[in-house]
């Protein structure tokens, strides 16, 4: 890993924030190979001995975030009390301590999802303050009308609240389905399978191709990727 600001680090590990983690350095409780550290000062805690209050930041404890294709009948969570298979079991057992879904897919939808071991991602990429948007191709029964698609553009009232203005396309038709390209900024409860039977076209496939412009791109379906911090940071950098 290359060398990072020190307060970068220990935010990263989920000590702290980094306005914490900048205190703990004016209060002289870091150190880097046994030096006092100050604020600016760098580290690579790959080679490096990194020390807060004494005990040791390591590279175990480092933050991992993973992008997955998830396939069809598995469910987002850690354990299943229905003996379901989970996410995790896709997951060898190494990279499983404090590994977590960050969000849900439907165990009968498929496509991209974020799985991390590090709180603050997770609060930050789930909370609907932060707009991150998501993208699915999605096959309906039949072929919705113009008006159907702008109506759900526009918004839709589920369970007495109106939805967010979403992007909805559509791609291509066959004899019988639609494949639309739906873009969201919130994720209700099964909104699009929802929202698609309310208007008359139910879903038949659901696949999420992209979070917050993580694409799934040539992710075999199944596989996993462990995302760089050059990735993932940026997304959650900006409200740290």
């Amino acid at each position: 890993m290359a060398e990072q600001r020190l307060q970068k680090l220990i935010a990263a590990a989920g000590i702290c924030s980094r306005r914490k983690a900048e205190q703990l350095l004016h209060q002289e409780r870091v150190t880097v190979d046994g030096r006092l550290a100050s604020i600016g000062d760098k580290a690579d805690p790959d080679t490096q001995s990194i020390r807060v209050d004494g005990v040791l930041l390591t590279s175990e404890r480092a933050p991992i975030v993973l992008l997955m294709n998830k396939p069809v009948g598995y469910v987002c969570t850690c354990h299943d009390p229905h003996g379901r298979s989970t996410v995790l079991d896709l997951i060898p057992e190494r990279l499983q301590s404090g590994l977590h879904p960050v969000g849900r897919l439907d165990a009968d939808s498929r496509g991209a999802l974020l799985l991390s071991n590090y709180g603050d991602f997770t609060l930050k990429m789930t909370h609907p303050r932060y707009d991150h948007t998501k993208t699915y191709h999605v096959w309906v029964k039949g072929e919705p009308s113009l008006q159907a698609l702008q109506q759900w553009s526009s918004g839709v009232v589920l369970d007495g609240r109106r939805t967010r203005p979403a992007n909805v396309q559509a791609l291509k038709y066959d004899s019988s389905s639609t494949l639309l390209r739906i873009t969201l900024m919130e994720g209700r409860n099964r909104q699009i399978r929802r929202i698609s039977a309310s208007l008359g076209h139910p879903v038949v496939d659901l696949q999420r191709i992209d979070i917050a412009g993580l694409s799934l791109g040539r992710l075999e379906e199944g596989a996993f990727r462990k995302l760089s911090q050059h990735e993932w940071m940026p997304l959650i950098e900006s409200e740290a």
